[in-house]
């Protein structure tokens, strides 16, 4: 029975009732709506301060960023005007290079100086010839697998430099007397070849669609390509994968010289000179 009289008289336990009382005493001596204003003006006061400082530092240091941001704009445009000026001068001297490659080719070329300057490029032509205008798929997704698949190169409806090389290669065994893809003029020396989807001509990058021209005899150079391998080539991409071609004769078609000329001289062997005693040249080759 005391145990239950104990439990009745003590039905809350001291630790609590002691805190109960502890909270009501700080309660009477400040109110609580009181301490969480003052709490929150401490932050804002706290947090202005550090916003005053960040400015007062980022207006110190605005005038530094500005100067040194105008002095790497002054850099940039002076190396800009410098490297315009250079690029302007090796284009003059790539135009005189090529200009006294061209003279050199007439004046030692005797009476073929000019048959000479047409092969290798060094001057302009005019004449009847072939205009073939090659372009890229309308749809990229055509195709797949065959001769064209390629694992870094999935896209079968977009011309690449094979294509290309192929069709010039075809041009020039049906007679064609010279050959020029966008205006890039193409001589014994000229490569065509891809950087990504890119295709180059000697180094200089094409887009499509792709012209090519060639000077000939119209009618023949029409006959003999497209009775070639390679127009039947020609034929298989527009039928297979979507790539658009059109070939027409065209009674005058104008070519510009080769921008830069790589001039390779050859020498005929003299028998007995240089012989390794099987037929061979052992001295070295000659390059045309």
């Amino acid at each position: 029975m005391s145990l239950l009289n104990n439990v009745m008289d003590h039905a809350l336990d001291d630790g609590y009732a002691e805190a109960a009382a502890r909270r009501a005493a700080e309660d009477r001596g400040l109110p609580r709506t009181l301490r969480a204003k003052l709490g929150l003006a401490a932050g804002l006061v706290l947090a202005a301060l550090v916003v005053t400082l960040g400015a007062a530092q980022a207006r110190t240091a605005a005038p530094v960023v500005a100067k040194e941001r105008e002095e790497l704009i002054d850099r940039i445009q002076s190396e800009t005007s410098a490297a315009d000026e250079l690029e302007k001068r090796v284009e003059g001297l790539r135009a005189e290079v090529g200009e006294r490659q061209r003279q050199a080719l007439q004046e030692h070329g005797g009476d073929q100086g000019d048959l000479v300057g047409l092969l290798s490029g060094a001057t302009a032509v005019k004449g009847p010839g072939l205009k073939l205008v090659i372009d890229d798929a309308e749809a990229s997704d055509k195709g797949g697998g065959g001769p064209r698949e390629s694992a870094s190169f999935t896209d079968t409806g977009r011309v690449r430099d094979r294509d290309m090389q192929r069709v010039v290669n075809g041009l020039w065994q049906a007679g064609a007397e010279a050959v020029a893809i966008n205006g890039q003029r193409l001589t014994a020396l000229s490569a065509i070849r891809a950087a990504g989807d890119a295709i180059l001509v000697d180094n200089r990058p094409l887009a499509p669609p792709y012209t090519v021209l060639a000077v000939g005899d119209a009618k023949r150079l029409h006959t003999s390509f497209q009775d070639s391998a390679d127009g039947a080539y020609l034929e298989v991409l527009r039928e297979n994968y979507g790539v658009r071609s059109t070939v027409s004769e065209q009674d005058e078609v104008g070519l510009p010289a080769a921008p830069s000329l790589i001039v390779r001289t050859a020498q005929p062997r003299i028998a007995g000179d240089g012989d390794g005693g099987d037929g061979t040249d052992t001295a070295g080759k000659g390059t045309s």
